[in-house]
């Protein structure tokens, strides 16, 4: 390896397809160092965790045990950074500023393991030959006693120990591994008995589920032909372990992967759209990847309705088109909705799944908790308000504008429809009556909004205002 320097940048993605050299293999076992250099990935240069794991393991040849593995230590090592950092610059006895990003990753690895519980001797044993291996001899020592300062305690009594002292909200954030800025917004949301329990739950990764598209196979078909259980409110959904891609219903675009949330947004749409007698065409403004647009178009074609699918990159428009090619009543552009490259009133029903943070999925995306930044919400926000206009300028008199996001955080949710309300003279409608199959699903902030929670309803934290536009 090159002296004490690590892999060149070269060298990474060679690492990555294919394999380890026999020295690294002496010196650390190829699971470590699969999930030393996809950390890095995702550390160094913002990756996706769920992306570039499914890359590091579709070329490492590892085994499913060790798969499974990599996938842990580093969800794992990911979900939990910003705890897993304090807890190493106490061991470390310096700041984390002046310790070389590749080791830190390397300490992360390792506490992720006394997190999860391996053997003490294993996990600093095996830290310290992954240091050697993919940094080199020089940080041996640091690395050998950073590991053993952390592995005296338990989990529990280091989060005692750094959590004694802080105020509340940075307790809170410390112990159950979100920014404060987070732990804020969840608190704004929610009554203060479940705060801990919905930031628990966004650490604890969901399982697969899977949609029934409708007028292509039925739920109770899709069940005989993959197994799994039913979901608990969705008329569509089904819950299964296992690799979708595995799945010909999921092939052929008969079934899809779709969370439980996102198919009852999209149901409670389509109701508001059916109670109000909206007559005219459907428009899914921002569709990809094209989930619920698949969900709409089935539910359109049950109602001799046609959807208009939109979305503004290209290559995601053409996942669109993949995912509903088995229906005949849509049409799929790539253009940029603000601009309204379609004429004004013209849709009975807008769904605008808006871009967003994406704070409701943080327990599918490990990575997005520490990639995301409070400053990021005024250029996010200006670009929702300009989709809620546009919104109304595609909907005909009487139209129902159905404004999601994927997020519990204030300034996209409530802040935006309320603005919009004034600005245009929407009516709210009652979105949680739509849906009264599911339990406690208004919005702490205004019953009249659908707000899911992971601790609540097992599904992502998705928001739905269901808007009526006026009529002359």
């Amino acid at each position: 390896m090159p002296n004490g320097r690590g892999v060149r940048e070269s060298n990474r993605e060679n690492v990555l397809r294919k394999g380890v050299s026999k020295k690294q293999r002496l010196a650390s076992d190829n699971t470590r160092v699969v999930a030393f250099w996809a950390l890095r990935r995702i550390n160094g240069k913002d990756g996706f965790a769920n992306l570039v794991l499914s890359d590091a393991l579709h070329h490492a040849n590892l085994s499913p045990r060790d798969s499974a593995f990599v996938t842990n230590l580093v969800s794992t090592a990911t979900r939990w950074k910003g705890t897993f950092d304090a807890v190493i610059e106490v061991a470390a006895q310096r700041n984390l500023a002046a310790i070389q990003p590749s080791l830190l990753d390397v300490l992360r690895l390792g506490v992720a393991q006394w997190w999860l519980e391996v053997p003490q001797h294993a996990t600093v044993s095996e830290t310290v030959a992954l240091a050697g291996s993919v940094i080199g001899e020089r940080v041996v020592g640091i690395t050998n006693a950073v590991l053993r300062r952390v592995t005296e305690k338990t989990s529990s009594q280091w989060l005692e120990t750094l959590s004694s002292g802080l105020e509340p909200m940075a307790a809170k954030a410390l112990r159950f591994a979100h920014p404060s800025w987070i732990v804020a917004a969840f608190a704004e949301s929610l009554p203060d008995d479940e705060l801990e329990i919905a930031l628990e739950a966004n650490n604890v990764a969901p399982s697969v589920t899977l949609v029934a598209r409708p007028g292509l196979i039925t739920r109770d078909e899709l069940i005989r032909e993959v197994g799994g259980v039913p979901t608990q409110y969705s008329p569509y959904g089904v819950h299964r372990c296992g690799n979708p891609a595995e799945v010909a219903a999921v092939r052929s675009s008969h079934a899809g992967v779709q969370d439980e949330g996102s198919q009852l947004v999209t149901l409670a749409a389509v109701r508001a759209a059916d109670l109000y007698a909206a007559t005219g065409a459907w428009l899914d403004m921002c569709a990809g990847p094209g989930g619920k647009a698949a969900l709409l178009a089935g539910l359109a074609q049950e109602r001799n309705q046609v959807l208009l699918a939109n979305e503004l990159q290209y290559h995601r428009a053409k996942l669109v088109a993949q995912t509903l090619h088995c229906y005949s009543n849509h049409l799929v552009i790539a253009a940029d909705a603000r601009t309204t490259p379609w004429r004004d009133a013209a849709f009975a029903l807008a769904l605008l799944d808006a871009p967003c943070s994406g704070l409701g999925a943080l327990r599918r995306r490990p990575d997005a908790r520490w990639q995301r930044s409070p400053e990021q919400f005024n250029e996010l926000n200006a670009l929702q308000r300009a989709l809620l206009a546009a919104a109304v300028r595609a909907s005909a008199p009487g139209g129902i504008i159905a404004w999601i996001t994927c997020s519990p955080h204030p300034s996209e949710t409530v802040e935006i429809v309320q603005d919009g309300v004034s600005r245009y003279g929407l009516q709210i409608l009652d979105a949680p009556a739509l849906l009264p199959e599911v339990p406690n699903s208004a919005a702490l902030s205004d019953l009249r909004f659908i707000q899911l929670w992971p601790h609540r309803h097992g599904t992502d934290a998705m928001f739905c205002a269901l808007l009526k536009v006026a009529t002359p």
